[in-house]
């Protein structure tokens, strides 16, 4: 008999075997906001030796951290919340699952029937809370004392799991209804099942789920290769990649364009630019190549394979519209990941299954490769000069030294705004095995510092690069310090402000631009890294941010804080662009090179 099962009543049996069965099929962590009606789970899930629980008050931090978790470990991670609007907090988290296939299994506690829709107090229509995001959302029955309803209990909960990791992985949303009690208090319920074991039994037949694949036949993936084989002038690009195996992925990139000889345009937040030597094609300057007019006209492709979600550069997305080459995009979801709508082909697979048993040969460099690389390494050069000797702290500076610095394999995850723009614009190809991680589900700030501590918790020292504005909206993320094992360093841009807002249009507008859309704040940050308890730094010199770098946070929460100016910045970044792409520009021997 599993020691976690509890016989005090029938709602600690139902709660205990829920746990079992799921630690059964591998869960391994839950993260758990305080309530009455969860009371059951919160006990089962806390007292289970299988499963790592966490306390997180705020249910939208709660629900972030765990979804930090599951995108590193790339297995659900369950998050409980009691019945009402509790929740509904969770919906932010949810949506970025959705849209970035993490798997997350979401448990809310409900009131039974009889009590919704009588003013029961706590009490709201939880059915379908998060509308059609769930991959999969069900209510469970009322725990009941029969060996039927136990067996369609431990078949539900296999399936939630089956579904939250795909093939197309996501949140899975299981509501759980309870009557009293809800305390471990004995009673007679669930003695009959304790004397005889036939539930205890049940948890021996917990069956394996694997995640699910799709698959293309060995010939199916050689006719496209032919195809591919066929085009001189094509190009891979890489979006946005976070995968359990970086180093899988990256080798499977780069198999696939050394067989084709195609160059490969990667995105900051691909783990490719930090596994150089697996793709020496490699290239992260487009968006500078890509403004001038000489590198939109003579690097046009005729194919290019996209891989996941384009990356965030406008510049490249504008122009691949343009170019109107024929598109296949390698990714093993159901999304439709094509913004540019066209001629695109879907191959519903993983990059690293389709290259898996096939026979890949390296291709000598085509011409078009030539190109792209001899332009690519005058870009990093230009690049690499101006920002080395710029002293003053722009905040664009710390995404490349981040590339230099950072020790190897650390986690880094990368707030929305202007740092992902700037790791794209400025992170610089290397081998330091640095793992990216964001939130571009849908490209938003909610729960920046929690999904950051998820992604730290019981892994490596790891860092947060974020602005002030996004750390701000998830403040209350520094309530998981006291349970937070592992460490973070919180590079932190203080410009005072939405800083992305300057780079649109609407800044010429003011007012009512500063107090509506820039939304400056005078938050003093070490009094509130001292109200958490959090270790805090003011930074005065980059010569301070690579020593950090060095020593990251091992143990708890480090806050540097990098005053910047945003305006300063703005002009800064569009002089330095500028002078960049003139500078290409005028230089032609890049554009006529040759293999």
């Amino acid at each position: 008999m599993p020691e976690s099962l509890s016989y005090a009543n029938l709602n600690a049996l139902w709660s205990t075997f829920t746990v079992e069965t799921l630690a059964g099929l591998g869960l391994r962590y839950a993260v758990i906001s305080p309530g009455s009606r969860s009371a059951p789970l919160a006990l089962a899930f806390a007292n289970n030796p299988k499963v790592t629980a966490t306390p997180v008050l705020d249910e939208r931090s709660a629900a972030f951290f765990a979804l930090g978790i599951a995108r590193r470990t790339r297995t659900p991670v369950a998050v409980i919340a009691t019945s009402g609007s509790a929740g509904a907090h969770f919906f932010p988290a949810v949506i970025e699952a959705y849209e970035s296939g993490v798997p997350v299994l979401l448990f809310t506690a409900d009131r039974p029937p009889e009590m919704r829709d009588c003013q029961s107090g706590q009490t709201t229509d939880q059915q379908k809370l998060f509308g059609r995001f769930p991959r999969w959302q069900t209510e469970l029955l009322l725990p009941e004392a029969s060996k039927t309803i136990f067996r369609h209990l431990r078949q539900t909960l296999a399936y939630a799991w089956e579904i939250s990791l795909g093939p197309a992985p996501g949140p899975v949303h299981l509501n759980i209804p309870f009557r009293e009690p809800l305390a471990p208090t004995e009673d007679e319920s669930a003695k009959t099942w304790e004397r005889s074991g036939e539930i205890a039994a049940l948890l021996k037949r917990v069956p394996p789920v694997l995640p699910g694949r799709c698959w293309l036949s060995r010939d199916e993936r050689y006719a496209f290769l032919s195809y591919w084989k066929k085009s001189e002038n094509g190009l891979i690009v890489a979006g946005p990649a976070q995968t359990f195996d970086a180093h899988g992925y990256c080798r499977a990139v780069g198999r696939l364009a050394k067989t084709l000889g195609w160059p490969v345009l990667s995105d900051g937040l691909s783990p490719l630019r930090s596994f150089h030597e697996s793709v020496p094609g490699l290239v992260s300057r487009y968006d500078f190549i890509l403004r001038t007019k000489s590198g939109r006209e003579s690097l046009r492709p005729q194919n290019v394979i996209q891989l996941g979600s384009l990356p965030t550069s406008k510049t490249l997305r504008d122009w691949l519209g343009h170019c109107a080459a024929d598109t296949f995009i390698i990714d093993p979801g159901d999304r439709n990941l094509d913004p540019l709508h066209g001629a695109t082909q879907y191959l519903r697979t993983r990059i690293e299954d389709f290259v898996a048993s096939i026979e890949l040969a390296d291709k000598p460099f085509s011409a078009y490769l030539a190109r792209w690389l001899d332009v690519e390494r005058r870009a990093l050069d230009l690049t690499g000069k101006v920002i080395a000797n710029e002293e003053r702290l722009f905040e664009g500076k710390l995404a490349w030294l981040a590339s230099r610095h950072l020790p190897r394999d650390t986690p880094c995850f990368i707030a929305s705004s202007m740092p992902v723009r700037d790791v794209e614009a400025f992170w610089e190809p290397g081998n330091r095995h640095v793992r990216p991680y964001c939130n571009r589900g849908v490209n938003g700030i909610d729960g920046t510092l929690s999904t950051a501590l998820g992604v730290c918790h019981d892994n490596r020292p790891g860092v947060l690069i974020t602005g002030d504005l996004a750390l701000l909206h998830d403040g209350n993320g520094f309530l998981s310090r006291p349970h937070f094992r592992g460490g973070l360093t919180v590079f932190l841009i203080n410009n005072r402000g939405g800083g992305i807002f300057e780079k649109l249009p609407i800044a010429g507008f003011d007012p009512p631009f500063e107090d509506f859309f820039a939304t400056p704040q005078q938050v003093d940050f070490a009094k509130l890294a001292e109200t958490y308890g959090v270790e805090y730094r003011k930074i005065g010199s980059w010569k301070e941010v690579t020593a950090a770098m060095d020593d990251l946070c091992a143990d708890g929460i480090r806050l540097l804080e990098i005053p910047a100016d945003r305006k300063a910045d703005t002009a800064f970044r569009d002089k330095l662009v500028a002078g960049i792409v003139r500078e290409l520009e005028v230089s032609g021997d890049p554009w006529r090179g040759g293999a």
